[in-house]
């Protein structure tokens, strides 16, 4: 009982602590492999909580513009479970030990169309990020001229997705 009272707080904590900073929450469309610990992890807990919002548990987060393209899919769960299985699979890759009983059936979906625009607004945004917070992992990823989309995703021509608040 105290157990699972525990987990309520955790997820009630974590859903207060990502509305309070909705404006960088970040469904990546880039490939994980670009991000630094911090960001995989917090790309981790985000995409569980996106999960759990497609779910229809949660009240806050809803309208959040970034799950726009999965409700989009045929079927949005199992596109975030495909979503968090290639960030399941990074964070392995690095020795992490995230918690693989929270992924969800990881089925085959069709690819969701991402815009080249997209994608390098991204690349700029974290490579920014990088720069203060990663200096190491910043200078790895400055030879990259095109990134790699989160495999989850078919890179098309296009500008930044209309859904995307572009910061300055």
């Amino acid at each position: 009982m105290a157990a699972r009272a525990f987990c309520r707080w955790q997820t009630r904590r974590l859903i207060t602590s990502v509305r309070d900073r909705a404006t960088v929450v970040r469904l990546w469309t880039l490939h994980p492999k670009y991000l630094d610990a911090q960001g995989l992890v917090a790309l981790w807990r985000e995409t569980l909580l996106a999960r759990e919002v497609l779910r229809g548990r949660t009240r806050g987060y809803r309208q959040h513009p970034q799950l726009q393209r999965f409700r989009q899919c045929a079927t949005p769960r199992s596109a975030v479970n495909r979503y968090l299985s290639v960030v399941c699979a990074e964070a392995l890759s690095r020795g992490y030990k995230f918690d693989r009983s929270k992924l969800g059936r990881d089925v085959p979906v069709q690819p969701i169309p991402a815009t080249d625009g997209q994608l390098q607004y991204e690349w700029r945004w974290l490579m920014e990020k990088l720069r203060r917070r990663s200096p190491l992992v910043y200078r790895r990823h400055l030879e990259v001229s095109v990134p790699s989309v989160h495999p989850l995703f078919r890179l098309v021509p296009g500008p930044v997705a209309e859904w995307e608040r572009v910061q300055g």
